[in-house]
């Protein structure tokens, strides 16, 4: 039997896992729940799992689905417009009927990637994701990202904090993580020599530096003065990387050393997810 290159089957491992976990978060909400505002405009939780929900039956079935959409303020662009599609789409079912359709989806993924897993990571994701010029290791890297940063805005609303450590916190975090130097760079006029060092709980350090090249680039140990460092907790980590909140949201939850112009600048540009 063929087998799912090994990179792909670890990713898809810690997207199912993502998954269960985001349904236990669901399971538990009491009725009036799932009316409560989320950290996404225009979202409560209920539109928070009906897009969990959709875009899981997209993956499962390939099949497309249609929605007036409308212009509602909070949908900017066209993946906006499509992710609105799954929300409205579903905007009258219940939360149990919810919770059964993505249990019911996943399982027939799940059933899918044993008799035809995926091989190659850099082939195209199936449609509509591969239309996008998503590869399959993009595809199964963003969504354990996707679904934990949702679990996290449902954990949010609901006053259930948790789930904050295991692979897809650490998957989410790490790739987040990844927007460093692009930060560093693109958004904050770093310049050759400056340095980032992000420090987050218990995590080792992380820490960009831009070369005479003027790209930054991870190494390995931070510098022994680095031009600036971030601390914080990995809350307020991916809800500022993940455009949930504003610098101005999270108070002294975030404490800069260093280039004060240029932490301004770099926490202004956190946010690098759609």
């Amino acid at each position: 039997m063929t087998s799912a290159h090994p990179d792909l089957q670890a990713l898809l491992e810690v997207g199912f896992a993502a998954t269960e976990a985001f349904l236990d978060v669901a399971a538990s909400l009491d009725p009036d729940d799932w009316a409560r505002p989320t950290d996404l405009p225009g979202w409560d939780v209920h539109a928070v799992v009906a897009h969990v929900a959709h875009l899981e039956s997209v993956l499962a079935t390939g099949e497309q689905e249609s929605a007036e959409v409308g212009s509602p303020p909070h949908v900017r662009n066209p993946l906006g417009a499509y992710t609105e599609v799954g929300v409205v789409a579903r905007r009258e079912a219940t939360p149990e009927a919810l919770l059964a359709e993505i249990r019911s989806v996943t399982g027939l993924r799940r059933a899918a990637v044993r008799v035809d897993p995926p091989t190659d990571p850099d082939a195209p994701a199936p449609s509509p994701f591969g239309d996008l010029g998503w590869t399959w290791r993009t595809l199964l890297r963003n969504r354990p990202l996707d679904l934990w940063m949702h679990e996290q805005d449902v954990r949010r609303a609901t006053a259930r904090p948790g789930g904050l450590t295991g692979p897809a916190a650490d998957h989410t975090v790490a790739y987040l993580a990844e927007s460093l130097g692009f930060v560093l760079v693109k958004r904050a006029g770093g310049r050759p020599g400056d340095s980032v060092v992000l420090l987050l709980d218990d995590d080792p350090p992380r820490a960009v530096l831009v070369g005479e090249d003027g790209r930054a680039r991870p190494v390995a140990e931070a510098p022994a003065e680095p031009t600036l460092v971030l601390r914080t907790d990995r809350q307020t980590y991916v809800r500022l990387a993940g455009g949930r909140c504003a610098p101005a949201d999270v108070g002294d939850a975030v404490v800069l050393t260093g280039d004060e112009g240029l932490g301004e600048r770099f926490l202004a540009g956190l946010a690098t997810t759609p």
